[in-house]
């Protein structure tokens, strides 16, 4: 039975602190079916994780924060599930007096994954750690940890884990659907039928696609993903710059190895599909923007600050390259004056590649049933940090009175 109320609190911009928002007042047929499923669900459930009756409460109760919003309803529905595990919400603009027992307390901190909606104050690092002695576990809510700092967070023997695959589908089909409208010239064509400038369509002559050589840079959920819709659909050339993965597990996902420079070098099409680190941070600016050829597109749906804005202005008005598709910025969104959004042979979105009905679901559950098996002692599949094991483990059996798995 799921619980006909939310264990979910809300602290507002001034510091009140209510149930979730929108909440029936509570009848007296609710109020029945809420002392139902307390007897039914509740108690049981209480018994099995050790509480003999409410005076324990207080002691496993598993507090779990989040700023704004999670990715999708389905993962306050799946955690609702687990009536140990309480939920606090706060909004960019909760004052710190309200905001300060609840991630003082919080185990977990369930985080957005985009830098530009989660004010600095919230991000994961130093200074708010420093607030959260109690805090194991920082989930994104996403496959990018832009707003946490990794190393801050292992130094902390905090946990990180992100939900890299959950939405490879939906960004995968935005590269593909980015190398299309660039090879076929829609962008210019649209643009030219709306300004009432097209009076020949010979002007807009674009290129098949089949046969072509593809460049992935980060083979990882969605790069495999683009490979194999590459390979599948327009008999492709693979080529991929992984230094995470040999020659032989890169070929086993459909690519031949190669170097950052070969794949500039060689490749038609440039899809950039690594995560933002401190290894690929500015890793693709003036110099790497001249090894491509002037036919080739480049198409990054990653993280902004990989390439240099800059450098790619300056490669599309040089005409080193033919033209490029843009999911994420420096700044999000970007201002409408971005030299970048003023070429017409530059497609524009602001970093929804991965934003798909189906893709947010999949995050908010997969997100939800990752924190229940990490707050439960299992190993999570997806950590950012496994160095960062042990220390954790030590303090998580502090917590809780018993150890997590091994790390083996």
């Amino acid at each position: 039975m799921v619980a006909p109320f939310g264990f979910v609190r809300h602290a507002d911009e001034q510091g009140r602190t209510s149930g979730t928002p929108g909440a029936p007042a509570r009848s007296p047929s609710l109020f029945k079916e809420q002392l139902t499923w307390f007897a039914e669900d509740v108690i049981p459930a209480f018994n099995e994780i050790g509480i003999k009756d409410c005076s324990d409460m207080k002691e496993n109760v598993k507090r779990v924060f989040y700023v704004r919003q999670v990715a999708h309803p389905c993962y306050l529905d799946i955690i609702a599930q687990r009536p140990e595990i309480r939920i606090d919400r706060l909004e960019n603009e909760t004052p710190d007096e309200a905001a300060e027992p609840i991630v003082a307390a919080a185990l977990a901190y369930q985080i957005g994954s985009a830098r530009d909606e989660l004010r600095p104050r919230f991000h994961a690092q130093r200074n708010l750690l420093a607030r959260m002695p109690n805090l194991l576990v920082v989930s994104t809510s996403g496959a990018g940890y832009d707003t946490v700092d990794v190393k801050d967070c292992t130094e902390a023997g905090v946990l990180v884990v992100n939900q890299t695959g959950g939405n490879a589908e939906a960004v995968a089909a935005h590269v593909v659907a980015m190398m299309l409208t660039l090879s076929k010239q829609i962008i210019q064509t649209n643009h030219a039928l709306r300004r009432g400038t097209m009076h020949d369509r010979a002007a807009f002559i674009g290129n098949d696609v089949q046969g072509r050589t593809i460049g992935i840079v980060g083979l990882g959920n969605v790069g495999r993903r683009v490979a194999e819709l590459c390979r599948g659909l327009f008999a492709m050339q693979v080529i991929a710059c992984d230094p995470y993965l040999d020659a032989e597990t890169i070929a086993a996902r459909g690519a031949v190895k190669v170097t950052l420079d070969e794949l500039l070098q060689g490749a038609d099409f440039v899809s950039i599909n690594c995560p933002l680190d401190e290894g690929t941070r500015g890793m693709i600016g003036a110099r790497e923007f001249a090894l491509m050829r002037p036919h080739a597109y480049f198409i990054t749906t990653a993280r902004g600050f990989i390439h240099d804005e800059r450098a790619l202005a300056e490669a599309l008005r040089s005409r080193q390259i033919a033209g490029a598709g843009i999911d994420v910025w420096d700044k999000e969104p970007p201002p409408p004056d971005h030299p970048l959004l003023q070429f017409d042979n530059v497609i524009a979105s602001p970093h929804t590649a991965g934003v798909t009905r189906e893709a947010r679901a999949n995050m908010g559950r997969i997100a939800a049933e990752q924190l229940i098996m990490t707050l439960d002692g299992k190993r999570p599949p997806r950590i950012v940090n496994p160095q960062v094991w042990p220390a954790y483990a030590k303090r998580f059996e502090q917590a809780f009175g018993f150890a997590p798995e091994r790390a083996d």
